[in-house]
């Protein structure tokens, strides 16, 4: 029998109204765990004591909440091994983007445990004679966290951590279908110090727990990463009831080859950025935007280098490429691998269901050639590694192209011109740009976020995270 895995609501683990088993997308006979899955009612329970502790929280010594910081990021970069086993048994990525991810949120509680000791106002000479005006930042209060499936840890780490650090009070919604890594993060920060009800972790159904919180009007904030469409209503019900609201909801990003680019460093960002992580990234390259002058050989370099990957259990340091993360995910991308073909794209390389040694949700990544950027394989977010080529004139063009999508998360460039490369850089209708390098893949300490329907609000990250968390209160003084 699976171990189950509880709540964690006002400093008790807390049973729930039933267990969801966790199942290995590498192996379907390997249950995780059983982890609980809350009532509504117990989501308002953890919602009233994140506001009951969020006053003293809010005005603790920043030195406290630096302390909790660090202690937390150093319990999960000394175990980063083991939760690193534990990712990718629960989601699929490769063993080292497991350990990798848990080391970036190990980093990214470290940054802000800084962050939380850095928090800095202004003292203003008042345009009124004899007036002193002072500005500072203080906590939200409530924060509400929903957050998806694709980086179980980071993604958590990164929203929890700037959260904490400036002084809010929390409760945590990991995603239904990767729930192990959010309720480790809770484990650790049991330990790490904090007040009852400063952090909450309340698992299960977003149409049930999300949706308790984001329609909750003693929650000041709520920050979500997941799909346009739940995107769209957390917006609408959280900004209802005059809540802060953070949204980041995926892409359709491009990555462009020009003529001139070096052909090694072009395939490889093609490969890394499309496929990797099973090219379950809001930043994949999906779409592959290449000048007719290195068309063919472009492909050709990515056709060579997908033979190479090795598909597999994604607990195994040969794989490469690991599963689709569970049933519904993978008939996804088929289903877009089907239409692509009715729609015209060649299938170039790739698109097959695996049958592997373990039975598992393993999928060829698929290449589409000879696409045309109406297609919906190049309007929609498939969420899989299925990328395709878009064959272009010339640099203007390919500019163009990039920009048409009702997105706007990432964009790359592949050149070695600076004229282009800058005039990219200027003109792409992204959040973030890349040159040379693949459209996924971006640091902790600098702002992430895009632009059209890809985000809204602040940026996450980075010293840009306080914009979210905190409140600008501007005091003025005139001495009596």
């Amino acid at each position: 029998m699976a171990k189950q895995f509880d709540n964690f609501i006002a400093g008790e683990w807390v049973k729930g109204a039933g267990y969801q088993p966790n199942i290995n997308p590498s192996d379907t006979s390997d249950i995780v765990g059983d982890f609980a899955r809350a009532r509504v009612e117990q989501a308002h329970d953890a919602i009233a004591a994140a506001s009951g502790a969020a006053m003293d929280w809010g005005l603790a010594s920043p030195q406290v909440r630096s302390d909790a910081l660090r202690k937390a990021g150093d319990e999960i970069l000394g175990r980063k091994d083991e939760v690193g086993y534990l990712l990718s048994r629960e989601e699929g990525k490769t063993l080292a983007e497991g350990i990798g991810e848990t080391a970036r949120a190990a980093q990214v509680f470290h940054f802000f445990s800084g962050e939380a000791l850095r928090l800095s106002g202004e003292t203003l000479p008042s345009v009124r004679p004899g007036i002193s005006v002072e500005t500072s930042r203080e906590p939200v209060g409530v924060i509400g966290l929903i957050t998806p499936w694709n980086f179980p840890i980071a993604i958590p780490a990164w929203k929890i951590a700037p959260a904490l650090a400036f002084g809010n009070t929390v409760v945590f919604k990991p995603a239904e279908s990767a729930p192990a890594c959010g309720w480790v993060l809770a484990d650790i920060l049991s330990r790490a110090g904090l007040p009852d009800g400063v952090f909450n972790l309340v698992m299960g159904k977003g149409s049930e727990v999300g949706d308790a919180i984001i329609h909750h009007p003693g929650v000041g904030g709520v920050s979500f990463t997941g799909s346009v469409k739940t995107g769209g209503l957390v917006r609408d019900a959280a900004g209802g009831h005059g809540a802060r609201v953070q949204l980041e909801m995926g892409g359709k990003n491009p990555l462009v080859v020009l003529d001139d680019a070096d052909l090694d460093i072009a395939v490889d960002c093609a490969v890394q950025g499309a496929f990797y992580s099973t090219g379950q990234r809001c930043t994949a390259s999906s779409r592959l935007i290449v000048t007719k002058g290195i068309h063919d050989a472009f492909v050709a370099g990515v056709i060579a280098a997908m033979k190479k990957l090795k598909v597999g259990n994604a607990v195994d340091p040969k794989t490469q490429i690991g599963p689709v993360v569970d049933a519904s995910q993978l008939n996804q991308d088929m289903s877009y691998i089907e239409l692509g073909q009715k729609e015209g794209a060649t299938l170039a390389m790739g698109g097959e269901r695996l049958e592997l040694e373990t039975k598992g949700f393993y999928l060829s990544p698929a290449l589409f050639t000879d696409s045309a950027n109406d297609m919906r394989i190049n309007r929609e977010e498939i969420f899989g590694p299925v990328a395709s080529v878009i064959r272009v004139k010339d640099y203007d063009e390919a500019l163009n192209i990039a920009n048409d999508t009702a997105f706007g998360l990432s964009a790359g460039i592949c050149t070695q011109s600076l004229k282009y490369a800058s005039d990219f850089k200027r003109k792409s209708q992204a959040g973030m740009v890349m040159v040379n390098l693949p459209t996924a893949g971006v640091d902790y300490h600098v702002p992430f976020g895009g632009r059209k329907r890809s985000s809204y609000g602040s940026r996450e990250q980075g010293a840009y995270a306080r914009e979210f968390y905190t409140i600008v209160k501007t005091a003025y003084t005139r001495p009596s």
